[in-house]
Parts: C-alpha cells; structure tokens; sequence
C-alpha cells in the first residue's frame, strides 16, 4: 500500500510541477464557440494550431441560440409529437371545440403516412432555423478576438493565426516592460 501512496504522491507532484511551468506569454486558453455545422473547421483549426502553438489550450462548445428560439423550438417538438399522434389516433381535435374540421385535417385522415411525415419535415424545418445560428465566435482568455455573426465569414487559417502571433507580441511586449511603483 505504501507504494501506490508514494507513486501517487510523485505523479501528483511531477503533474502539479508541468502546470505551473508553462508559457509566459500571458496566452493560457482560445474558446470557440459555434453552430453545429462547423464543428468539422473547429476540428480542423484546432489540428492546425496546436501544431503551431503546442501550449495553447483550446476548447469549443456549441453556441446557443437565444433562449426564447430555443424554448419555442422545444415547444414546437413537443406539439409535433402531439399532432402526430392525434393524426395516427384518428380523434377529430376540432370536435372537441364544436367546429367542422377543415379540408386539411380530412385529407390527413385519408393518407396519415403522409400526413405524418408533412408534420414531421416541416416541423423540423422549423426547428432547425430556430436552433441555427450560424455563429463561429473565438475568444481568446475571455476576450472576443473574432466574431462570424458580426464579420459574416469564418475566419481563414492565416487570419486567425495572425491573431495569434499579434496577441503573442504584444503579451511578450508587455511582460518584458518593466513595472514601477509609486
């Protein structure tokens, strides 16, 4: 048992030492955020700049649409459901509010596969151009470097790794200046 708790104490003291050695250059984390038809650039931009800045961590994560989009969309799957299963049932909903059911809910009784499947394609249209965003956000330590909602383009590799080195230069720059006190 003793020395499972000296090999851990030693891992943990070894890990803890790479930590706290790494870049002074002030560039500790890059964040991208972006819709989910980009996640193959995220993946392809985070290939590329880890080759160039083996030090920098990266993460990405899925940006959100605004929360009103994201509950109506929820909504929206939930009463698609409903529909579906009302069609698939056959219970006229309409008389349940003294009405005549009108000529698309008597065709959709007629041909429910297809009924059910117009429901089901459109409703998703409609979700997905709720849920999309289009975004490719880039921060770099909590700073917004790169905005694809605001420039309307992803950024191209040689664009972003020019930020990178400016953001470089400057923080070697600014650690190298020296400090006074008052």
């Amino acid at each position: 048992m003793k020395p499972l708790r000296l090999s851990l104490l030693i891992l943990g003291f070894f890990s803890l030492l790479c930590s706290t050695s790494g870049d002074s250059s002030g560039i500790k984390r890059m964040k991208m955020q972006f819709a989910t038809g980009y996640k193959r650039v995220f993946e392809e931009y985070t290939q590329a700049l880890y080759q160039r800045y083996p030090d920098i961590r990266i993460e990405g994560e899925n940006y959100l649409p605004i929360p009103m989009y994201r509950h109506v969309a929820s909504f929206l799957s939930m009463f698609k459901l409903l529909v579906i299963g009302v069609i698939i049932i056959g219970k006229d909903p309409f008389a349940l509010f003294g009405m005549q059911p009108p000529a698309f809910w008597e065709w959709g009784q007629g041909n429910k596969i297809y009924a059910c499947m117009m429901v089901f394609f459109f409703s998703n249209m409609i979700e997905n151009q709720l849920l999309s965003t289009g975004a490719f956000e880039i921060t770099l330590n909590d700073v917004p470097v790169w905005s694809k909602l605001e420039s309307g383009h992803l950024p191209s590799m040689q664009q972003l790794v020019q930020i990178l080195d400016n953001e470089m230069k400057m923080n070697v720059h600014m650690n190298s200046r020296p400090h006074h006190h008052s």
